[in-house]
C-alpha cells in the first residue's frame, strides 16, 4: 500500500498587538524617518502587521497555533512522534536548545517524540513540510506537527524604512498523518548560496559577544527579481512531478511577502487573482509563518475544502525556494 502524508489539522496565531501603517508611520516620524500608509501599501500591499509582546517568544506563538491544529486533527500532543519547527527567530540566539524542543515541553508532551528546527528563512515551512512528508512516506513517523513561527519584529532595523515596514510576527501549524489517501502530491526544494548576501542577518557570536549586527539586511530589488524568477519555475516542477497541469490548482498560497510578487506568480501560472489566498495585507511578511497562517485562515473560512488541490510556495534568504502541492 502506498503511504501518503495528509493534512488533518491546521492552526494559526497572531499576537494581540496590531500595528497599522499609520501607527508605524507615526512611530518612524518620531525618529525623523518619513513614510506613509500610501507609500507602504503601494509597494507591498501591506496595511497592518502584528508584533509580539515583550517576553513573548516564537515558541509561545507556536504553541497557540499547534493547539488549534491538534484540536482540528482530533489528536493529543502525545499522539505525535515528530515536531518540525521552521523559524529564523528561535527562542535562543545560539539556536539551541531548539525551539521545537521548547514547544514540545510547553505542550506537555511526555512521549519523547523527536523534535527539530529547520532554518530556510521564508521558505522554512515548505522545507519543513517536505521533510515531514519524507519521514512519513518512509514509515519512520506517523503523526507530525509542522510549525512556522516568527518574531521578526525583534530583528528589524527601525532606521531602515525599506525593510522595517514589511515584516510582522505570527505562527501557523499543520498536523500531517500517514494515510492511504493522497495528500502531499509533490514537493520541490532549491537553494543557491551564491545569493546569500541579498537577505541576511549578518552577525555571529564571537567570544560570547555579537560580532556584526543582529538586524535584518535586505537588498529589496535583488530579492524581488530573484523571487519572481524562481517561483513560477518551482511551481511547474512540482506540477510536473505530480503529473498535473496548472489548470488543476484550486488554490495558490504563496509566501506572503509582497503583493506584486504574488500577483506576478499567479499571472504566470494562469490563475485568477481570486484563486490566490492573500493575507499579506493584514499580517505583513511573517517569514516561515506566512504560508501556514494563510492556509489556516482559508481552511477555517471555508475557501479551501477537502479534495482541493493547493499549491504552496515560498522563497527566502539563503537563497532558498520551494513548492508543495497538496490535496486537502
Amino acid at each position: 500500500m502506498t503511504v501518503y502524508s495528509k493534512i488533518i489539522g491546521t492552526g494559526s496565531y497572531l499576537p494581540e498587538r496590531r500595528v497599522s501603517n499609520q501607527d508605524l508611520t507615526e512611530q518612524l516620524a518620531a525618529k525623523g524617518i518619513e513614510t506613509s500608509d500610501e507609500w507602504i501599501f503601494s509597494r507591498s500591499g501591506i496595511a497592518a502587521r502584528h508584533y509580539a509582546a515583550p517576553g513573548q517568544n516564537s515558541s509561545d506563538l507556536a504553541v497557540e497555533a499547534a493547539k488549534k491544529a491538534l484540536e482540528m486533527a482530533g489528536l493529543r500532543g502525545n499522539d505525535l512522534d515528530l515536531i518540525i519547527l521552521a523559524s529564523s527567530t528561535p527562542d535562543f540566539f545560539g539556536s539551541f536548545p531548539s525551539t521545537a524542543c521548547i514547544v514540545q515541553d510547553k505542550l506537555g508532551i511526555t512521549n519523547h517524540c523527536a523534535a527539530v528546527d529547520v532554518q530556510a528563512v521564508c521558505s522554512g515551512f515548505v522545507y519543513a513540510v517536505s521533510t515531514a512528508d519524507a519521514f512519513i512516506r518512509s514509515g519512520a513517523h506517523k503523526n507530525v506537527l509542522v510549525i512556522g513561527a516568527e518574531v521578526f519584529s525583534r530583528i528589524l532595523n527601525f532606521d531602515d524604512r525599506g525593510t522595517c515596514v514589511l515584516f510582522g510576527d505570527g505562527a501557523g501549524a499543520i498536523v500531517l498523518t500517514a494515510s492511504s489517501e493522497p495528500g502531499i502530491l509533490a514537493t520541490k526544494l532549491h537553494a543557491d548560496g551564491a545569493h546569500s548576501g541579498i537577505l541576511s542577518v549578518p552577525g555571529n557570536v564571537t567570544g560570547g559577544a555579537l560580532a556584526g549586527t543582529g538586524l535584518l539586511y535586505m537588498d529589496g530589488p535583488a530579492v524581488f527579481k530573484l523571487a519572481v524568477s524562481v517561483l513560477e519555475k518551482v511551481a511547474h516542477e512540482a506540477l510536473e512531478h505530480a503529473g498535473m497541469g496548472a489548470d488543476q490548482i484550486d488554490w495558490l498560497i504563496p509566501h506572503q511577502a509582497n503583493i506584486r510578487i504574488m500577483n506576478s506568480t499567479a499571472k504566470k501560472l494562469g490563475m485568477a487573482p481570486e484563486k490566490m489566498v492573500v493575507t499579506v495585507d493584514q499580517h505583513g511578511n511573517t517569514s516561515a509563518a506566512s504560508i501556514p497562517l494563510a492556509l489556516d485562515i482559508a481552511v477555517r473560512d471555508g475557501r479551501v475544502k477537502k479534495g482541493d488541490n493547493v499549491m504552496m510556495e515560498g522563497v527566502g534568504g539563503g537563497f532558498t525556494w520551494g513548492a508543495v502541492l497538496v490535496k486537502m
